[in-house]
């Protein structure tokens, strides 16, 4: 028996590099923990396009079946396929092979309950974590059986009952799934609706030949802009690798943070739903607070990461959560977050308002003025974090995630990643000017103190 790697599980996931750090053997165990922790009958079971999923899969589905429990095999999905699977049907928990957006060398596993509830650092993956180390594996006598399941009609349907079809006008779209699931998808949700999708890498494809699949990453969207700008198109949109986070581009191909389309999306939620809740994360806050206070909502700030906000929503039963990483989450979704459904919602906004994108989010954009996220490799996290906590303790000062610094003009936060060894910094101000004098002054004293250690 190999060891398991302890640093594969992640605040809100397991992730690896295949087959060093995550293996057949170590999803075998893993899956042989979580049925003994969570304690299922049956469980939903699926893969990314990875070149290293299938095998992966096949390592978890005998790990559960070996331990008795049925595996509903739903084949290949993105992540939201996952949460819907397991929440729309009932089961009793869901385990999808995947590495979201990381690069072709990596995969992982990310794990649920019933009702798609999420498992973190906080709510049981140490456990599993545990127990597969202690673990000798489990043979029960009457082993598990797999059992295929198509949900994509269902799926599909789901997404498309967030908006009134019928109000779809034309719209000419340009769609970058960067080789996952999304492309596939995207055709299906869009056959029937007067919409022309400019398809950029829809073909799956494991290898992931354009590299990394993170549309976050500045380098990546130069194909999407482009296209855009050849096309005319009115927008554009791009997919991670498992298709669970949107990212927008207006008609001049300008890329829009996830900060604006979540005050976006949430201004449309509050009408239908008046006086929710909203929850959005500390990175940027003051477009999402004055956004939900002015539409007559209730705004939260919390932690990040997918299974915090989660947790959040229902306990705060919100209609609606956004991260700045372009995950969006919705309480008619099972409280789960979903790459399609904000790329619905677009066109029916475009289509009723007859605004451009960039018409739709000037009022945003020219109020707050925002760095774009900033990441540093560093040696010492730690001790940058409380030496800017120091340099400016004369401001509004909070530890939801990271360290946030606020003052009347300007506020940023930096906070350690949760998924790679990065510094996150995030910072925004009252007026341009404001915003790229103080993000470059974060900057050098991040080196400097980093340099210094």
């Amino acid at each position: 028996m190999t060891d398991i790697n302890r640093a594969i599980f992640k605040a809100y996931d397991i992730r690896g590099i295949y087959p060093t750090e995550i293996n057949e053997e170590t999803v075998y165990r893993t899956a042989q923990a979580y049925a003994v922790f969570v304690k299922p009958k049956e469980v939903v079971l699926g893969k990314d396009v990875r070149i290293s999923s299938p095998s992966l899969w096949k390592a978890a589905a005998s790990g559960m079946t070996d331990a008795g429990v049925n595996v509903i095999d739903i084949g290949t999905i993105s992540t939201d396929m996952l949460y819907f699977a397991v929440a729309r049907y009932g089961f009793d928990g869901g385990i999808t092979i995947s590495a979201s957006h990381n690069p072709r060398e990596y995969n992982g596993m990310k794990v649920v309950r019933e009702k798609a509830i999420p498992i973190s650092s906080d709510t049981g993956l140490q456990d599993i974590l545990e127990i597969a180390l202690k673990s000798e594996g489990i043979v029960e006598n009457k082993k598990g059986e797999i059992v295929k399941k198509d949900i994509m009609e269902d799926y599909l349907n789901h997404i498309r009952s967030f908006i009134d079809i019928g109000k779809v006008s034309p719209l000419k779209v340009v769609a970058n799934a960067n080789f996952g699931l999304a492309g596939e998808v995207v055709k299906s949700l869009t056959r029937d609706m007067p919409v022309e999708i400019v398809p950029i890498n829809f073909t799956p494809d494991g290898n992931f030949p354009k590299g990394r699949p993170d549309p976050l990453i500045p380098q990546n969207r130069q194909e999407t802009i482009s296209k855009i700008d050849e096309t005319g198109a009115d927008f554009g949109v791009a997919w991670d690798a498992d298709a669970d986070r949107c990212f927008f581009f207006d008609e001049a191909g300008e890329f829009i943070e996830g900060y604006f389309i979540t005050a976006l999306l949430a201004k449309i939620i509050l009408k239908k739903y008046p006086g929710s809740k909203i929850i959005f994360d500390p990175r940027l806050t003051w477009a999402n607070i004055d956004t939900v206070t002015e539409n007559g909502g209730i705004p939260i700030i919390n932690k990040c990461g997918h299974s915090f906000f989660k947790d959040r929503m229902r306990r705060e039963d919100a209609a609606f959560a956004g991260e700045m990483s372009a995950h969006y989450y919705f309480r008619d979704n099972f409280y789960a977050d979903n790459g399609m459904i904000p790329f619905m919602m677009m066109l029916e906004a475009l289509s009723v308002t007859g605004s451009s994108l960039s018409q739709l989010l000037s009022p945003l954009r020219s109020k707050y003025f925002v760095s774009g996220e900033i990441n540093k490799t560093v040696n010492s996290a730690q001790k940058i974090i409380d030496f800017l906590e120091d340099k400016y303790r004369d401001s509004t000062i909070d530890h939801i995630d990271g360290l946030s610094i606020e003052y009347p003009e300007w506020r940023f936060n930096l906070r350690p990643s949760n998924t790679e060894p990065l510094l996150r910094l995030n910072l925004e101000a009252r007026s341009r000017d404001l915003m790229e004098e103080k993000r470059d002054e974060i900057v050098r004293l991040i080196r400097r103190i980093d340099e210094g250690s």
